[in-house]
């Protein structure tokens, strides 16, 4: 009897030894993509265990950003209280075209190495990729390994995830647009009541530019020569809002999302509403990739993991309305949901510039600089 029970127990030592291999052993669609990323040249990490371990003994993070400040300040607070042992974390802010050429020019003077992540301006992205660490964040993802969007991330590189989305909704003056001629579609900004001046419209064509993906080129370019027949007023920037408020302009047509819920939380008159036209052109922002230099790689693998995730996005919404669509519940997912989209995607980033080029030539305009 003593010889049996020793065998079972034996036997129940064995059984739990070899489960606790293959529960610490990936599994093999793991080491298949595993083998698939290093055949490329690409890093894939098999366990978000190791990732964590390694970022505790890095415990060190320093980002470059595109996010308004208040965005940083609380995104950093909540990211150091899921990880305490990051705790010494840096972001810069960063935006616009001339802030993204000083950040590639440093990059190729390897003058950039105290940074482990960087944002990447969709216009200058290739630019980046010498010096970026080629990471398999997609194949990461789509294994569970990281926890991110799979649409957040760059499906031909697979290394930079955008973590925010834009669109532009129109706004209009509740006491100066009667509710017959406030629009639904683009189309009907083309009717005869709404001709002569009576909306405004940017002169740089990003909305209408990114109609192309649903529309194709030239109906984009067919319908910027109608609505430049409508005699818009011509504009630069979200300052037409407060114009609008001020009832000087009726309408304005594709300020981004965030200027119209910012301006109204400044209008204390409560004239200003918006309608978003559909399709609805839907862009990504706040690309960010892990530079090949980075000392804190881990860290910084932890932190787009983290920005990805509904906490940091609901964070984003309270601060900068621009949540990622790919993220559900957050305010942009739900201000899209069941509408009609034209998505400027991963695949259409390099056609953008040349999108906002030849829609401004249809506007009648000059070259425009579509990176500003």
């Amino acid at each position: 009897m003593h010889f049996f029970k020793s065998l079972g127990l034996a036997l129940m030592i064995v059984v739990w030894a070899v489960a606790v291999v293959l529960a610490a052993s990936p599994n093999p669609s793991l080491l298949q993509a595993k083998q698939e990323a290093d055949a490329k040249g690409y890093t894939f990490i098999t366990n978000h265990d190791e990732i964590v371990a390694h970022a505790k003994k890095e415990g060190k993070l320093r980002v470059v950003a595109n996010m308004d400040r208040p965005t940083i300040r609380a995104t950093t607070a909540a990211f150091k209280r899921k990880y305490p042992f990051i705790d010494d974390i840096y972001i810069e802010e960063t935006t616009g075209t001339d802030a993204a050429q000083r950040i590639v020019l440093a990059l190729k003077a390897g003058a950039a190495k105290e940074w482990d992540t960087t944002h990447i301006l969709v216009a200058f992205r290739s630019e980046y990729s010498p010096y970026l660490w080629n990471v398999d964040l997609l194949g990461m993802a789509k294994h569970g390994v990281l926890q991110i969007p799979l649409s957040m991330i760059d499906a031909k590189y697979g290394n930079v995830a955008a973590l925010f989305s834009y669109f532009q909704p129109t706004a209009y003056n509740v006491k100066l647009v009667p509710p017959d001629l406030v629009p639904k579609t683009w189309e009907e900004l083309l009717r005869p009541e709404l001709k002569g001046r009576k909306f405004a419209l940017d002169i740089r064509p990003k909305d209408v530019a990114a109609l192309v993906p649903i529309w194709g080129l030239e109906k984009t370019l067919d319908f910027a020569r109608k609505i430049a027949a409508q005699q818009p007023i011509w504009v630069r920037g979200s300052r037409a809002l407060t114009s609008m408020i001020a009832g000087e302009i009726p309408m304005v047509v594709g300020p981004n999302f965030a200027s119209v819920k910012e301006a109204q939380l400044k209008d204390r008159t409560g004239v200003l509403r918006y309608v978003i036209l559909e399709p609805v052109p839907v862009r990504f922002g706040s690309a960010q990739g892990i530079l090949a230099s980075s000392q804190h790689r881990h860290a910084a693998l932890l932190w787009l993991e983290w920005m990805a995730s509904p906490e940091a996005q609901k964070i984003v919404d309270e601060t900068e309305f621009s949540s990622s669509i790919h993220v559900r519940g957050g305010l942009v997912e739900r201000e899209l949901r069941g509408k009609k989209l034209s998505v400027v995607d991963w695949e259409h980033y390099h056609d953008v510039e040349r999108w906002e080029g030849e829609v401004a030539k249809a506007y009648g305009f000059p070259k425009v600089d579509a990176k500003r």
